[in-house]
């Protein structure tokens, strides 16, 4: 039997150590369906529950393994599907290659069933690299320029396969004229700055006394470098989101998370150094960094094209974190910790204390903050977590410590609902043999995490460690965007727009095969967490959390925290009244222990 484009297709991924391929069928690439037929399911075709979904499996697998994640897709409505989960991955600089079908090359251009002008729909998210096969020879080129771009730049790509295409013979370019043969392999490289560039970022850091250190995901493979150069400038760290996994959370000078979802430690060792340090990172919001002309600042990022963003850096370092850091610690001086380094130890030890006292706080039923707290001290060593967006990204961001090789993310730069079950299927994929958990509100749940439990049932038996926990803070709200339109706007709860229906979550995963738990008091709450560990399946577990916990960010004033409690005050629904009630003194137990004036300030 002759070799097909389909057979062909695989084998190549195949040869590039693709294993899986996060997908949903389609007669668009039944060429390809029955080539994975003939190739014995190799690489493996994991079945998700939607495009989208398919699409947020492969960012989660990329994420978490470092490999190129693949998704494929039918022509037309399949292939639109995939763009929420695709321009995730490019927002978040993760490789991912997506596989579409489209209609047979006689068609194209006679407004026939499912055609979609796929080239121009992907040309945005796939930027760096499209492209449509019309003939075999072009592969194997396409295929290896797919992987080695979305590699190499930390992108999406796309090929497009017509289904009659999909079906013709495979014929390998020649040695001959417009025929372009193909190569394997994406070397490593790391780039370094100049030293001209090295020395100027040494002048800069040795100059301060007040530095800090801003890390990104791009730090993730320099954490030895980091803690000795925050050791010998006396620095603190703060971490982007998307770089909340690359440095221990047990650190002392490490005061987590920065932002609207971050710590009053950051946001004070970003508003009183002198020095700023950014590695690895383009965090967006430049209201959380020093403010301009108070701060000397250095950038080092591994692309050229994403320097000199979100702030007046005064030297910008193009290089490879751990290769450019290894190269500029010998020329950093050892700095005394006085003053500077050890207020923040003390604030970042207290900001914990905070924490505590806020997981603390009574809430009716369950404080959400007391959900996620009690888990931190729970967390397997090994544990990969993903948090969806919304009031869960808070509690993640700020309640739970990293320590040892745990892993997690987030939608960071499109904060999209929905990725937090399909990431860590994505993850389990990646690594079947560790714990996996996501925090989830009632609104990603009913979203997206509910059907891709189905998914989660038809695979996980495969996995050598099963434990995939998924836990839904339900409180019947589409809470964050609530809290915003009511410290932003002043506006009450609009309940058409807000109010999500209760679901029985836990249920739903028993009717599947799964296991679940609904937990409605306090006292449950740990108890549930550590059966939901134990468990031999993956557990679903429902905590009823009350709506009226306010996720404050760490930069609150005093005026927006009043204009929230104007808006409830305004409100005239049985939940308003809910929040009402008690509501001042909620927010004073929460604030960090900071008296009226200090917090206006601020």
């Amino acid at each position: 039997m002759s070799l097909k484009v389909s057979d062909y297709v695989l084998q190549r991924l195949r040869e590039w150590d693709v294993d899986h391929v996060f997908a949903y069928p389609g007669d668009g690439i039944n060429g390809l369906l029955a080539a994975w037929g003939r190739a014995d399911d190799k690489p493996r075709f994991v079945q998700a529950r939607h495009e989208e979904m398919a699409a947020f499996q492969a960012v989660g697998y990329a994420k978490f393994s470092g490999r190129v994640g693949v998704c494929a897709a039918t022509s037309g409505p399949g292939a639109i599907h995939l763009l929420n989960g695709l321009y995730d991955a490019k927002l978040d600089h993760v490789p991912v290659v997506a596989i579409v079908g489209q209609t047979n090359r006689s068609a194209m251009g006679g407004s026939y069933q499912q055609e979609v002008d796929l080239l121009s729909l992907f040309k945005d998210v796939a930027s760096e690299y499209v492209e449509m096969v019309t003939v075999p020879e072009q592969l194997p080129n396409v295929i290896d320029r797919a992987m080695r771009v979305a590699a190499a730049k930390r992108t999406v790509t796309a090929v497009i396969i017509p289904a009659d295409v999909q079906e013709l013979d495979y014929s390998p370019p020649q040695h001959a004229f417009k025929m372009v043969p193909s190569s394997l392999g994406m070397p490593s490289f790391a780039p370094v700055p100049g030293d001209a560039d090295l020395d100027r970022a040494a002048e800069v850091l040795n100059a301060g006394e007040k530095v800090a250190v801003l890390i990104g995901q791009g730090a993730r493979g320099a954490r030895p470098e980091v803690e000795r150069l925050a050791d010998t400038l006396g620095a603190g760290v703060a971490k982007a989101l998307l770089g909340k996994d690359a440095l221990s959370d047990e650190l002392p000078y490490v005061t987590g998370a920065i932002g609207l979802l971050g710590t009053r430690p950051s946001y004070e060792l970003m508003r009183d150094c002198d020095t700023l340090l950014v590695i690895g990172s383009s965090f967006p919001y430049t209201q959380f960094l020093p403010e301009f002309g108070k701060a000397r600042a250095v950038q080092i990022d591994i692309d050229p094209f994403m320097v000199g963003l979100r702030y007046p850096f005064e030297v910008n370092l193009v290089g490879d974190a751990k290769s450019t850091l290894t190269r500029l610690l010998p020329r950093l001086e050892r700095k005394k910790h006085g003053s500077w380094r050890k207020k923040i130890e003390k604030d970042t030890t207290r900001w914990w204390e905070v924490m505590e006292r806020r997981a603390g706080v009574e809430a009716d039923p369950i404080n959400p903050e007391h959900v996620v707290h009690a888990l931190d001290a729970l967390l397997p060593e090994d544990v990969i977590l993903a948090a969806d967006s919304g009031s869960a990204a808070n509690w993640y961001a700020r309640h739970l410590r990293m320590r040892g090789g745990m892993r997690g993310s987030l939608s960071g730069t499109l904060a999209t609902m929905g990725p937090g079950v399909p990431y860590v299927i994505g993850a389990k994929f990646a690594h079947p043999d560790r714990p996996a958990i996501a925090l989830v509100g009632d609104g990603a749940m009913q979203m997206n995490g509910m059907a891709e439990l189905i998914t989660a049932a038809k695979y996980y038996r495969d996995w050598s460690d099963p434990r995939m926990v998924v836990a839904v803070l339900n409180n019947g709200d589409l809470n964050q965007v609530t809290w915003e339109m009511r410290a932003m706007s002043g506006a009450p709860q609009f309940l058409p727009s807000q109010d999500l229906p209760d679901v029985a979550y836990a249920d739903f995963a028993r009717s599947i095969g799964l296991d679940g738990l609904r937990v409605e008091k306090p006292g449950e709450v740990e108890d549930a967490w550590r059966r939901a560990l134990a468990a031999h399946r993956p557990f679903v577990l429902d905590f009823r959390t009350d709506p009226a916990v306010p996720p404050i960010p760490p930069h609150a004033t005093l005026d927006q925290i009043e204009a929230a409690a104007a808006a409830v005050l305004k409100g005239d629904s049985d939940r308003d009244a809910m929040v009402r009630q008690g509501f001042k003194a909620k927010v004073q137990e929460m604030l960090p222990g900071r008296g009226r004036r200090e917090h206006g300030e601020h």
